[in-house]
């Protein structure tokens, strides 16, 4: 199973980091980043990059896309080179997947017509401009072979649901317990339903910085 990872400038690296942690221990599986040319490539807190191995051009196919948000989104979604490999790529794909505002990608690139979808609660209304229903009350929503995750942490769960569907119930539990992930926040804070006033507001105010 070839799973493709988009990366771009200020994308948000635990978009793509969470999902690869738990996509690249499917066994039998091949994780490749891919970019618009290959090298490091900078996170949107500028400190973190990561390595792309592949350009764009040499990744033509693959059975799972992924595709991260992160501030970096808006500059691709008028990129034509970026959003015309995105839709040549899920012409090939079991799955096509997103993190975060990675959703938005997918829509530009014309995949989300008429389909619910999902993505970070600071962008989730701009779903419908391209046709998609947004949904804010699902952390993944799956709807075809296009699954799209929430914002940012939401891309474990992405890739744990990928997981049960690709390669088994079993061995999803499995790479659970190989991570560890038994998420117990110390606050209840960590969607617009939960958060108070005041949090909501100091989050936006941190985005906007």
């Amino acid at each position: 199973m070839r799973i493709a990872v988009l990366l771009y400038p200020d994308f948000t690296a635990l978009d793509a980091v969470g999902p690869y942690e738990v996509l690249s221990r499917i066994p039998g599986a091949e994780v490749v980043f891919t970019a618009a040319r290959r090298g490091p490539v900078r996170t949107d807190m500028a400190s973190l990059a990561l390595t792309a191995d592949a350009a764009l051009e040499e990744v033509d196919s693959a059975d799972v896309l992924l595709v991260p948000g992160g501030p970096g989104t808006g500059a691709q979604l008028t990129d034509p080179a970026v959003v015309e490999w995105v839709r040549a790529v899920d012409a090939t794909t079991t799955w096509t997947t997103s993190v975060c505002s990675g959703s938005l990608l997918l829509g530009a690139a014309g995949l989300l017509e008429g389909r619910r979808a999902t993505s970070h609660w600071i962008c989730l209304d701009q779903l419908a401009g391209f046709g998609a229903e947004p949904t804010g009350i699902e952390r993944i929503v799956v709807d075809g072979k296009y699954a799209t995750a929430a914002g940012v942490s939401a891309g474990i769960d992405l890739a744990l649901t990928l997981t049960g569907l690709t390669a088994g119930d079993t061995t999803a539990q499995a790479l659970q317990l190989v991570i560890e992930y038994d998420p117990q926040p110390p606050y209840a804070a960590g969607s617009l339903a939960k958060a108070s006033p005041e949090v909501v507001e100091e989050a936006n105010r941190l985005l906007r910085a």
